[in-house]
């Protein structure tokens, strides 16, 4: 096997017998990078320099003896609206073009502290607005897949990342599907947390009460290592929240799986629908019980989540104003400072949302819309909570369609946020959802979307890993 073919739990086990060094595998990595990066661009920076020191250090570590954990020396990538500790940190905007982070996020701690060596930061739309990673202001990012089209978006660059085996696996952050939609583009498993479930401390807010980091790999046995490193409840987020260590045990046979109507209606390509549809059967035929089930607010979620999304985004990118930090335009007065700064740093969808959520909270309107909004997502969670007491899992597509062209899309803004409309009502109840590649429309992947309640992930990975079997 190439070196870029072994999961973590491989490269953990050679390391130990010592059939390759940390730096030959870091090596290998980096070469796919230098050969994969001037097609795809799903990286923004390239930490060479410092991922070399990391495996030497783990090298000696083996070398003396000592006892490394299971995630040392698998090499990483980490969305660039993370932050890792002397690394710019630039959101794919302009205004944060020259940032520099001066904290380690939470998750990227917790990395590595457990010895994952960080190969560099990737790719998104800008401040983690849009659903195709065009919106970056520095590059487009290309589909390994079909280079004539999109990654998804906003974590389109660490998706990109694994699927073209430039690194083992990769942070991404999912708002209202950013991790999920583009795992499913790119052929990848990435998983949305229950909201609270890893911590947002040093994750660039878009939306507050939404923003979610989580892990893309290439199999859902790595999402689930990786997801047991960064989970767990953090002081410096008071959102965040402890989960269940013990793991579960959940068999197919013994499942009650829910298919909701409301998500194989009008606009589902046909393809994809025969495609889930497909590990629907595999799923029964394996002894699963199908129920057809309702989720009859989720019409409303895509309005809603545009609504709060926006709302909570003109709230958290207000900090971005010319004086704290990030670009600075010089002026005569302090206005011209922020109107200069910001005019000139922001990009054209994210001025856009933070002018729809300034209308919407705006006096006069902020109970017609923002308050109209959290109260359609509160029906929106109570449709999850209800159907939860009658099914274990939840199966749905993740997107209407596969990958899209370059360009199709991003002239037209609601074109591309119905991109997102299967996987915002998951992201407004906060409850835990795995994109898993389920097959292929002709070249093009199409993922398949197991929900269930909140904090219930390692049943979500234990219905993965059999999936993952019989698929």
């Amino acid at each position: 096997m190439e070196l870029h073919q072994f999961s973590i739990k491989q490269i953990h086990q050679h390391l130990l017998q010592k059939d390759f060094s940390a730096r030959e595998l870091v090596g290998h990595y980096l070469g796919i990078i230098k050969k994969e990066e001037p097609k795809i661009g799903a990286f923004l920076a390239v930490s060479e320099d410092e991922a070399l020191e990391q495996a030497d250090y783990l090298d000696e570590k083996i070398k003396q003896g000592q006892e490394v954990s299971l995630l040392a020396g698998a090499p990483c990538a980490i969305k660039d609206a993370i932050l890792v500790k002397g690394q710019k940190c630039t959101a794919g905007s302009r205004i944060l073009e020259n940032y520099f982070a001066p904290y380690d996020a939470t998750a990227v701690a917790e990395l590595k502290k457990q010895g994952a060596i960080i190969l560099g930061k990737t790719n998104l739309d800008e401040f983690a607005m849009g659903s195709s990673t065009e919106h970056s202001a520095f590059q487009v990012t290309r589909n390994p897949h079909d280079l004539t089209r999109v990654p998804g978006g906003t974590s389109g660059g660490s998706a990109c990342a694994v699927a073209a085996n430039e690194c083992v696996f990769a942070l991404g952050s999912d708002t209202g599907g950013s991790i999920r939609q583009p795992a499913s583009f790119c052929g990848v498993v990435g998983l949305k947390p229950t909201y609270g479930a890893v911590s947002r401390y040093g994750l660039i807010a878009h939306a507050s009460s939404l923003d979610q980091i989580g892990p893309l790999a290439k199999t859902t046995e790595d999402c689930q290592i990786i997801f047991n490193a960064i989970k767990g409840k953090d002081e410096n987020d008071a959102t965040s929240a402890d989960t269940d260590n013990s793991s579960v045990n959940v068999d197919l046979k013994n499942v009650k799986i829910g298919i909701p109507q409301e998500y194989f209606g009008e606009g589902l390509e046909k393809a994809t629908r025969e495609i889930i549809e497909g590990v629907i059967k595999k799923a029964q035929k394996a002894g699963a019980e199908i129920r057809k089930i309702s989720l009859p607010h989720s019409k409303y979620a895509l309005a809603c989540y545009y609504l709060v999304s926006t709302s909570e985004a003109s709230a958290n990118l207000a900090r971005f104003d010319g004086i704290k930090y990030g670009l600075s335009q010089e002026a005569n007065d302090l206005a011209e400072v922020y109107f200069k700064s910001r005019g000139q740093g922001f990009g054209s969808e994210v001025k856009r949302r933070i002018m729809l959520g300034t209308f919407a909270l705006s006096s006069g309107y902020y109970d017609a819309f923002y308050i109209k909004a959290q109260k359609a997502r509160a029906l929106i969670k109570q449709d999850f909570d209800q159907v939860f007491e009658q099914v274990d899992f939840i199966f749905t597509p993740v997107s209407p369609f596969p990958a899209f062209k370059i360009g199709e899309k991003i002239d037209d803004p609601l074109k591309m946020y119905l991109s997102d409309i299967l996987t915002v009502p998951i992201s407004l109840a906060g409850v835990p959802a795995l994109s898993l590649p389920a097959g292929k429309d002709g070249h093009l992947p199409v993922g398949l979307q197991i929900i269930s309640r909140p904090f219930n992930e390692q049943g979500i990975f234990q219905i993965g890993q059999q999936l993952e079997k019989i698929l």
